[in-house]
């Protein structure tokens, strides 16, 4: 009978599982398996491509620093689902809680990857090439040269290796001579340059990220209409929108000034089917870079903005400003000079707005249309052309409390005419205000007269202040040139010794032996080969041919 027992399975030791028990990483090891996985390339490589797919919205939705009215049509146009998109930031994506998320992960992540990278890249510099393998045969290219020995007048193994380092340095390698014993022998290593583009092209981007912040932080973006004859003053109150960085300074305003001398648009008058189309625009501008400065003459034109005071002035639009005298129910003048039109089409024919607090014993206020040339179509009148050659005034005219004095701000290109009392318009017996250049009307009721004195053309300016504008070129510049060198750089490795011939071989007793390895794609290494046989044969014809 078999008395031979089984081994029982042993069971757990305490418990009644089978499971292995895992040590708990706690807290701190928590912390360090996060920042291991966020500063993995992999990490920093979906990080990049979830900050290009974040900025998409930027693009398909108005945002608001840039143009606040349009982003406030767009939510009255899309009552439902503007809320819901301005909930998620969606108006103002490069400021958002989320897109500044991923900005900083990859920030971080993109240090956690260069700094251990190039201090194991600064270690492998200082490391010497490997050590010469023993049988250079099974490198994917190599190769022997027969040479004489030195009782035939060949050069020593150690010169022979000392020559051939020689040449190696000369060729870019890193190398090291390995003299003595039976085989001496040089091994060299090139192409760690390419690993320093990769670091180059990683610190730029770093740097790219870093730019960009600071300019948005202490840059800012500002917008002005400046009449024919008037100034602007690069002063926080100068500006009729502003939109200041997170970190901007007041106090670090350039005080630069521009004062538009004359503004001239060509139309195209030769074309038929764009006759009256604008092709050219050109400001004429007197610029001073400080109170103190001598003033320059300069041009605007569009994409040919102005460089003063380490801003960026550019022309981005224009329209009419037509010169108005009001005069209240006393005789006394209320209001006097340009009224800025806002075009309305391709004719200029632009809405104009004006309010006269000033009048009394009543208020006034007008809104209407200029017509640059005007014509009238189906009994309604129009603007013809957009050049000023029979230029109209058409307006409305209210009397009443404009709320001006109550403290509250108003949009000026808009009059609330709740609350005040129609003077002129068509539906009422004294019709409409129409007025010609040089002409003057008086306003029903005793209540005061308006004149159209003249005309002049506004530009609309926008200055843009970038602190980090020259950085993010540099940088952006430096990360092509270490991508280019990234890619473009083989890492190679060659080994040349001398041994003795073998056994049965003609031409000698020792022979020069060489090997190559590339680290890496390269299908050049193979002419890399062909080179350096040609040096060493070069030195070394053969022992058929020794040198002398």
């Amino acid at each position: 009978m078999d008395t031979t027992k089984t081994p029982e399975k042993p069971g757990p030791a305490r418990g009644g599982s089978d499971d292995v028990a895992l040590p708990s990483l706690g807290a701190l090891g928590m912390v360090r398996w996060a920042w291991t996985q966020l500063t993995s390339m992999k990490t920093a490589l979906f990080l990049l491509l979830l900050l290009a797919v974040a900025a998409v919205p930027g693009s398909l939705f108005p945002q608001r620093p840039v143009n606040p009215a349009l982003v406030s049509q767009y939510l009255d146009n899309n009552p439902a689902v503007g809320p819901w998109l301005d909930r998620f930031q969606l108006f103002d994506v490069y400021s958002s809680v989320w897109f500044s998320a991923i900005y900083l992960l990859l920030f971080a992540s993109l240090i956690g990857c260069v700094i251990p990278r190039a201090k194991k890249h600064w270690q492998a510099v200082r490391t010497p090439p490997p050590r010469t393998p023993a049988r250079l045969s099974r490198m994917p290219e190599h190769g022997t040269i027969a040479l004489a020995d030195e009782s035939d007048g060949g050069p020593s193994s150690d010169a022979v290796v000392s020559r051939a380092a020689a040449l190696l340095k000369k060729r870019g390698y890193r190398v090291q001579e390995r003299p003595g014993g039976g085989s001496p022998s040089v091994g060299a290593e090139r192409g760690y340059v390419r690993e320093v583009g990769n670091l180059v092209f990683h610190t730029s981007l770093i740097g790219l990220l870093a730019s960009v912040a600071i300019g948005g932080a202490f840059g800012y973006n500002g917008q002005r209409l400046v009449v024919e004859g008037e100034s602007f003053v690069n002063t926080l109150v100068s500006y009729d929108s502003f939109s200041p960085g997170t970190a901007f300074d007041e106090d670090g305003l350039t005080p630069f000034s521009v004062v538009l001398d004359k503004f001239e648009v060509e139309f195209d008058r030769e074309s038929t089917t764009h006759f009256g189309q604008p092709i050219d625009f050109t400001a004429s501008v007197t610029t001073k870079d400080s109170p103190g400065a001598e003033p320059v003459r300069q041009e605007l034109k569009v994409n040919h903005p102005l460089r003063i005071g380490g801003s960026d002035v550019y022309l981005v639009g224009n329209g009419y400003a037509p010169v108005v005298t009001v005069k209240d129910g006393n005789g006394d003048i209320a209001f006097q000079g340009p009224v800025v039109g806002v075009p309305q089409d391709a004719v200029y024919t632009s809405l104009v707005v004006l309010k006269a607090p000033d009048a009394r014993p009543d208020q006034l206020g007008f809104v209407g249309l200029f017509l640059p040339t005007a014509g009238v179509a189906n009994g309604i009148g129009i603007s013809m052309d957009p050049s000023p050659a029979e230029p109209q005034l058409q307006l409305n005219s209210y009397v009443g409390d404009l709320g001006l004095d109550d403290g509250e701000p108003q949009n000026v290109y808009v009059l609330d005419t709740e609350g005040l009392t129609e003077l002129n318009s068509r539906t009422l017996d004294a019709g409409g205000l129409v007025l010609n250049a040089g002409q003057t009307i008086e306003l029903p009721q005793g209540k005061g007269s308006i004149s159209f004195d003249g005309l002049k053309r506004y530009v609309a300016l926008d200055v843009h202040h970038d602190p980090g504008k020259v950085p993010v070129a540099t940088f952006a510049a430096l990360a092509l040139l270490g991508l280019g060198v990234s890619l473009f750089t083989p890492r190679r490795r060659v080994w040349v010794k001398v041994a003795p011939a073998a056994a049965g071989s003609t031409g000698g007793g020792r022979i020069i032996e060489y090997g190559l390895l590339a680290r890496g794609e390269d299908p050049r290494v193979s002419v890399e080969a062909r080179e350096l046989r040609t040096l060493l044969e070069r030195e070394w014809p053969g022992a058929d041919r020794p040198k002398v």
